[in-house]
């Protein structure tokens, strides 16, 4: 709350690397179940790795969670978290915005906080009818002269706050806003024009085979390299995605999912030989390993259509 002691950075940071490309709505269970099992930065820099990419599942982009990691153990090492945006945008994961909001939240210091909720507020009270990846400059100009000196924090979350409730992508509550009076897109009748959509790109189609193997009631499992996609998560074994339609034969089940850059086409077919490096869990614990949700939902795929196959 305004005026209120400002929040631990460990707690502003964790949840702003958890609200990228992830709703409020999704994030809030998943947060204090985070720090409820690792209340400090020097707790979550000690746990095991696998803990933490299993407690991120489901959540999405999962390079996120391994700089989490590299993040955590890097903050433990120098003992706290830098004061400056400039210290902070040299932590592994945290870009310009995340380093601006534990700046100006954690620490008062006078920081652009410039979010997509901000960028459109900046965007219909000034009338910017770009996209905002074509003002960003622009916008940040504008966010840097807004800021107060004193109690920037809570001038940044009210922005977000305003943008995320009132001023919002379609059917923006004008009448509620603060910023009415002098709002140049409320003046010109057709405030959802600001700012100018960005255009669409359709996403290619990739298309990846996933083998369940299955032996007295487990499936074998993998973890998935370090780097790239899903890097560090637990999944079911399969060579690698690509552009061309596979061969199925009989599978058992499939899915298809939705990646920032692409759409995936996953088809699980029965094979009998575990691969290298995995391991046996029980099918009633899958659950309860960590599964991302492309595997997860492969899995439910699965079961869903041979439920023998749980026995």
């Amino acid at each position: 709350m305004p005026g209120e002691p400002a929040p631990e950075p460990y707690r502003i940071w964790l949840s702003e690397v958890m609200l990228q490309q992830t709703t409020v709505a999704a994030v809030i269970p998943r947060f204090e179940r985070f720090v409820s099992r690792w209340p400090t930065i020097e707790d979550l820099a000690v746990a095991p790795e696998e803990d933490i990419l299993s407690e991120w599942s489901g959540l999405g982009y999962y390079a996120r969670a391994r700089n989490l990691i590299a993040c955590a153990k890097e903050v433990a090492e120098l003992g706290r978290f830098p004061d400056t945006e400039e210290g902070l945008r040299r932590l592994p994961g945290i870009g310009d915005y995340t380093a601006a909001a534990v700046a100006a939240i954690g620490f008062g210091r006078k920081a652009a906080v410039i979010d997509t909720n901000v960028a459109r507020v900046v965007c219909r009270f000034e009338g910017i009818e770009k996209t905002v990846e074509q003002a960003r400059l622009e916008i940040r100009s504008l966010v840097e002269a807004m800021t107060p000196e004193d109690r920037p924090g809570d001038f940044a979350q009210a922005m977000m706050d305003l943008g995320a409730t009132i001023c919002r992508p379609k059917a923006p509550e004008c009448g509620r806003c603060p910023l009415a009076t002098d709002c140049v897109a409320r003046a010109s009748g057709e405030p959802d024009r600001f700012p100018k959509a960005r255009r669409k790109i359709a996403r290619p189609t990739r298309y990846g085979i996933a083998w369940w193997i299955q032996r007295d009631g487990c499936v074998w499992l993998v973890r998935r390299p370090g780097k790239g996609m899903l890097g560090g998560m637990a999944a079911l074994p399969g060579p690698d995605w690509v552009d061309v339609p596979q061969a199925k034969g009989n599978a058992l089940g499939s899915v298809t999912h939705i990646f920032t850059h692409f759409r995936l086409e996953l088809a699980v077919v029965a094979a009998s030989a575990p691969t290298p490096g995995g391991w046996w869990e029980p099918i009633g614990d899958l659950d309860k390993v960590g599964l991302p949700t492309l595997y997860r939902r492969a899995a439910e795929a699965v079961l869903a259509n041979r439920p023998k196959l749980a026995a």
